[in-house]
C-alpha cells in the first residue's frame, strides 16, 4: 500500500505553488513587465543614491534620470527613423544599378556572374506586395502594444526607484531571523550581475556608436550619425547585433562606391573582434559569465515569449537565474552563498550604492 500524509503546512504551500503556477501562466505578459521593471531599477538605482547624496530629493533624483532616458531615445529616434527612411527610398529607387555595380564587383574579383541576373531580378521585385495592408495593420498595433508596455515599466521603474528603501525594508520582513546577512549578500550579488550587465551594455553601446559613425564620416558615408546610433542599439542585440550593426553600413557603403564598402566592413570587423577578446572582459570583469550555450538558449526563449524585447533581457535574466543558482549551490557545499567571483567589482562597470 502507498499511503501519503500531508500536514496542513504542506497542502498550503502546495496549494500556494500552484496558485502561483496559475498566476504566472495566465499574468505571464504582466510578471515580464514587473521584471524589466526591477532590471532597470537595479541599473538607474546607482544614479538615483548618487543625485540623492548630492542634495536632490529622491522623486526628483528619479524624475530627472527617467526624463533623461526618455529624452535620450527621444533623439535617438528622430536621428535614426528619417535616415533609415531616406536610405530604404534610395535603396528601392537605384537597387538594379546598385546589383549591376555589385555584379562588376564580384566579377573583377574574379567571380562567375554571367548567369546570376541580379539587375534583372532587382526590377522585378515588387515592392507593393512586400508588405500588405494586414501586415501594415498588424505592426501598427504591435508598436502601439510596445509603446503602452514601455511606458508601464517606466511608471513601474519610476516606483520601484522611490520606494527602493521600503521596498527592501518590506522583503526582508520575510527573512528568518539571523539571515539577513546571507539575504543581504545574495541581494547585493543579483545587484551586481543585473545592474552591472546593463551599465556595462551602455558603455559598449556608447563605444561602438561613437566608433561606427568616425568611421563612416572618415570613409564619407552619408547619415554616419544615424548609423552609429543604429550600431549602438544593435549592439544590445545578442548573436545577431553584430549583423545589424554592420550589414546596413556596408550596403550604405556600396551605394557610394564598392572601396568604401570594403573599408567599411574591414573596420566593423576589427571592431567586432576588439570588443569580443578585448574589451567587454574588461567591462564586465566576472558579470555575466555564462556559456555560450547558455546564451543561445535564452536568446532563442527570449525572442520566443516576447520578441524583439525578450532578445534584450535574455541574458540579465540568465544572469540573475545564474546568481541564484551559484548562491545555492555554495551554500549547499558550506560556503557564504555568494561565489568569489561574484565579489569583486567590475572595472568600468561598477554597482555598489550605499542602499545596496
Amino acid at each position: 500500500m502507498l499511503k501519503i500524509e500531508l500536514s496542513y503546512r504542506g497542502m498550503v504551500a502546495a496549494g500556494m505553488a500552484l496558485l502561483t503556477l496559475w498566476a504566472l501562466v495566465n499574468l505571464f505578459s504582466v510578471f515580464l513587465l514587473v521584471v524589466t521593471a526591477f532590471i532597470f531599477m537595479a541599473a538607474l538605482l546607482p544614479y538615483v543614491e548618487w543625485l540623492c547624496r548630492h542634495g536632490f530629493n529622491r522623486i526628483v533624483a528619479v524624475l530627472l534620470i527617467l526624463l533623461g532616458v526618455l529624452v535620450t531615445l527621444g533623439t535617438v529616434i528622430a536621428i535614426v527613423a528619417p535616415a533609415m527612411f531616406d536610405e530604404f527610398r534610395d535603396l528601392r529607387s537605384n537597387l538594379p544599378e546598385y546589383a549591376e555595380d555589385f555584379e562588376d564587383f564580384m566579377s573583377d574579383l574574379g567571380f562567375e556572374t554571367d548567369r546570376w541576373d541580379l539587375p534583372e531580378r532587382a526590377e522585378s521585385i515588387e515592392w507593393s506586395k512586400l508588405i500588405s495592408g494586414s501586415q501594415a495593420v498588424n505592426f501598427g498595433q504591435r508598436a502601439v502594444f510596445g509603446i503602452f508596455s514601455g511606458l508601464t515599466v517606466a511608471v513601474l521603474t519610476a516606483y520601484l526607484l522611490v520606494d527602493a528603501g521600503r521596498l527592501r525594508t518590506f522583503v526582508f520582513r520575510f527573512i528568518p531571523r539571523g539571515r539577513e546577512p546571507d539575504a543581504q549578500h545574495f541581494m547585493n550579488a543579483l545587484s551586481r550581475v543585473v545592474g552591472g550587465y546593463v551599465r556595462g551594455q551602455l558603455i559598449t553601446s556608447v563605444i561602438i556608436g561613437l566608433y561606427t559613425t568616425a568611421v563612416l564620416l572618415i570613409v564619407g558615408v552619408p547619415n554616419a550619425v544615424a548609423f552609429g546610433v543604429l550600431a549602438a542599439f544593435a549592439d544590445i542585440i545578442p548573436l545577431v547585433g553584430a549583423f545589424i550593426a554592420i550589414v546596413p553600413a556596408v550596403v550604405a557603403a556600396f551605394q557610394e562606391s564598392p572601396t568604401q564598402a570594403v573599408i567599411v566592413l574591414a573596420a566593423l570587423l576589427f571592431y567586432q573582434q576588439f570588443e569580443d577578446r578585448y574589451l567587454v572582459p574588461r567591462i564586465y570583469g566576472q558579470t555575466l559569465n555564462l556559456p555560450a550555450l547558455v546564451v543561445l538558449v535564452a536568446v532563442l526563449i527570449g525572442g520566443e515569449l516576447m520578441g524583439i524585447a525578450g532578445v534584450l533581457l535574455a541574458l540579465p535574466t540568465a544572469a540573475a537565474i545564474r546568481v541564484v543558482l551559484d548562491y545555492y549551490l555554495d551554500r549547499r557545499e558550506g560556503g557564504t552563498g555568494i561565489p568569489e567571483s561574484l565579489r569583486d567589482g567590475e572595472v568600468l562597470a561598477p554597482d555598489k550604492s550605499p542602499a545596496g
